[in-house]
């Protein structure tokens, strides 16, 4: 009896065992020996990606003659050319988010290229909130939000809207460029901010973004935005083929004004023909379900068009 469960337990072994030593000269042989080799696995390449001779951001010529530019730029194009699904996302929301911050980039008078900066902030997403708890589109830390006039508290929260903390994002890059003068340092004082490069610049005896030492996140930011840029402004050259209708749509929107206290948006959304979900994806910066307004005060309602 001892002899025939021994035999039950020492046979599968052994036949486990042979299979195993079967198989790894088999893939050995395999490996070894290119006629044996899956045609399907020599389909599988990785491919390098190609810089622009020329390359600007914001008018502005990134000296691609120093390798350690190059190199650089080369980097953050590998990360985002393979970072498949997250770019392809990128690609679908960019027409209906650039619609927005286009127009008041030209109104302000700061370069188109800083659409690339909300990019790489936000990942092109309204609500996003950082471990630092930075919010919205342009990453507006509370302080900062409330210096350039978007209120900030329970009820309202205007880094969440894009219109508005998109101005207040053109005021604090014009007045970075009147300390800089350069828009590759404005910039990097966004990531950095403006106490960060001064004592860079005064540390190092440069004012040349692409010539100073920054910490890592700030080496990289730059660079991670100009590949933005180069990859959302000519997709198929980086391997990205998204058809346009395939790309998300721009929404059109009425606006209505708010004179008056709120006591219920979910009742305000269905007397305006849409649903409280609805209301509240076009208008994140209404914190709650209610809104106190002060006498004489107003604020602007998106309204989506359905189709």
């Amino acid at each position: 009896m001892k002899n025939k469960i021994l035999g039950r337990i020492i046979l599968p072994t052994v036949i486990a065992v042979k299979a195993i030593v079967i198989f790894l000269v088999l893939s050995s042989v395999k490996n070894d020996d290119p006629e044996n080799v899956n045609p399907i696995e020599t389909k599988i390449t990785y491919n390098t990606v190609k810089i622009p001779e020329k390359v600007e951001f914001a008018g502005e010529q990134i000296p691609l003659e120093k390798f350690y530019i190059k190199e650089s730029l080369d980097r953050e194009l590998l990360v985002n050319a393979y970072l498949h699904s997250q770019t392809i996302r990128l690609i679908k929301l960019a027409p209906r988010y650039f619609s927005v911050i286009e127009p008041i980039l030209q109104e302000k008078g700061v370069p188109d290229d800083f659409k690339y900066l909300a990019v790489a902030e936000s990942g092109l997403n309204p609500r996003a909130v950082s471990p630092a708890n930075a919010v919205g589109l342009w990453q507006f830390l509370k302080t900062t939000a409330q210096q350039y006039g978007l209120t900030a508290n329970n009820e309202i929260d205007e880094r969440y809207n894009i219109k508005k903390s998109t101005y207040a994002a053109c005021d604090y890059l014009l007045n970075s460029y009147k300390r800089y003068g350069s828009w590759s340092m404005v910039a990097a004082s966004y990531n950095a901010g403006l106490t960060g490069v001064n004592r860079q610049i005064e540390m190092q005896k440069i004012n040349s973004y692409y010539d100073l030492l920054f910490s890592e996140e700030t080496s990289r930011y730059v660079y991670r935005i100009i590949a933005l840029k180069l990859i959302l402004e000519n997709p198929v050259s980086y391997n990205f083929y998204v058809p346009d209708e395939e790309k998300y749509p721009i929404i059109n929107t009425r606006e209505i004004e708010i004179t008056s206290s709120v006591t219920n948006f979910a009742t305000f959304a269905a007397e305006q023909g849409v649903n409280y979900k609805l209301l509240k994806d076009f208008n994140p910066w209404l914190r709650q379900n209610y809104l106190n307004v002060i006498p004489g005060k107003k604020y602007i309602v998106e309204i989506p068009l359905l189709q």
